[in-house]
């Protein structure tokens, strides 16, 4: 039967690193913290009509779309966008391994969500000892609905996550539940012996967790793994279909490249580095719907005003290149791709991210190597 148990040998099973937080996962039942409908990739999941499909879905180890559009009714041909999810149970865990919980801490949750991560923390540490902050009123509501029913009363409050709750503080871990481009420094603030993980990056690449530690006013870190959260709501970007960023493609300039696209987009650490170059721009592969073994790599504005594509045709060593807007998208992307080569390929490990009150910025090594301004002097456009 689905149950906490049958998650707990899941995670087990593939290796998931439970630690302290087994008992967590054992005694706070996931159901409580869905709502009657679900999503799971396109599938959706009715309790009423598919009682044994929903609880298989709630004790599986996979990202649960529990809102879209921020709850607004939507149109029959409207882009569903996720806004709100229970987050896939294994990089939940990933996160709080990287946080380094001890028994003592008061931990400060960005993104309350369902409310089922401060529910761990709640249950592991007492209520008194977490604090959760949800920038949707009702979602937070909701949340603390669904801790009641698990018996917990971890304190949720609507908020604007970019702001902590200095109320609460000091605190000695900060959690985000959600990608931002730039670590708030009242975060650092609210936890100035403390630790910090967030998902991070910008359009392009939002694909890392930092984790920062605090000390005299300054926040050091790095990256590691590669989680796949909601961005900020407060500073989320636009989305849509395709069509929606592509216009005037008659009007496109044509040329071409040396740069396969199929290399760039599966090179995780290239991928990275170009997302330092392009935070306000996102990138999507799309496969050929046949055997042939090509792809377009396109790259989006957030603005919508710009767009390209780089067509990949296997056994080939030019690829078709198109762009249109104020932005030549692609050569930016390849101007960054340069930059990266120049440093030497660096691993994403080898880069590193500091916060203070004078704001974040980044570094390869050792902080005094300035990220921004190697790839700005290697000719990559629009670094940050």
């Amino acid at each position: 039967m689905p149950s906490p148990a049958a998650l707990l040998e899941s995670l087990r099973a593939q290796g998931t690193a439970l630690g302290p937080w087994e008992r967590s996962v054992a005694a706070v039942r996931r159901e409580l913290f869905l709502p009657e409908t679900i999503e799971v990739g396109e599938e959706l999941i009715s309790r009423t009509d598919s009682p044994q499909r929903w609880l298989e879905a709630a004790y599986s180890d996979v990202s649960i779309t529990t809102q879209v559009n921020d709850g607004r009714a939507s149109g029959p041909d409207e882009y569903r966008l996720p806004t709100s999810s229970s987050s896939q149970p294994s990089v939940m865990l990933e996160a709080l391994e990287l946080l380094e919980v001890q028994p003592t801490d008061r931990v400060l949750e960005l993104g309350a969500g369902t409310g089922l991560n401060a529910a761990w923390l709640a249950h592991r540490l007492g209520s008194d000892r977490v604090v959760s902050v949800e920038v949707d009123p009702a979602l937070a509501e909701q949340a603390g609905k669904n801790n009641a029913a698990a018996g917990l009363s971890p304190r949720i409050v609507a908020g604007h996550g970019g702001r902590g709750w200095p109320e609460g503080a000091p605190y000695q871990r900060v959690i985000a539940t959600y990608a931002v481009d730039e670590i708030p420094f009242p975060w650092v603030e609210q936890a100035p012996l403390g630790r910090i993980v967030s998902p991070w990056g910008g359009s392009f690449f939002p694909y890392s967790f930092a984790v920062l530690d605090v000390r005299e006013g300054r926040a050091e870190g790095r990256f590691t793994g590669f989680p796949a959260f909601m961005r900020s709501r407060t500073q989320r970007p636009k989305r849509g279909y395709l069509d929606d960023f592509l216009h005037h493609r008659q009007d496109a300039g044509h040329t071409a490249t040396s740069l396969s696209p199929l290399t760039l987009a599966q090179d995780a650490d290239a991928l990275f580095y170009i997302g330092l170059a392009l935070p306000d721009a996102w990138h999507l592969p799309v496969a050929a719907g046949d055997d042939s073994g090509e792809m377009t790599l396109w790259i989006l504005a957030d603005d919508q005003c710009s767009w390209a594509s780089a067509d990949y045709t296997p056994d080939t060593h030019q690829y078709a290149v198109a762009q249109y807007g104020p932005r030549r998208l692609w050569d930016e992307a390849e101007a960054a791709h340069g930059a990266w080569e120049a440093l030497g390929r660096p691993t994403r490990a080898r880069a590193g991210i500091s916060v203070s009150e004078r704001g974040q910025w980044l570094w390869i090594d050792e902080p005094e190597r300035d990220l921004s301004a190697l790839l700005l002097s290697r000719g990559a456009k629009g670094a940050t």
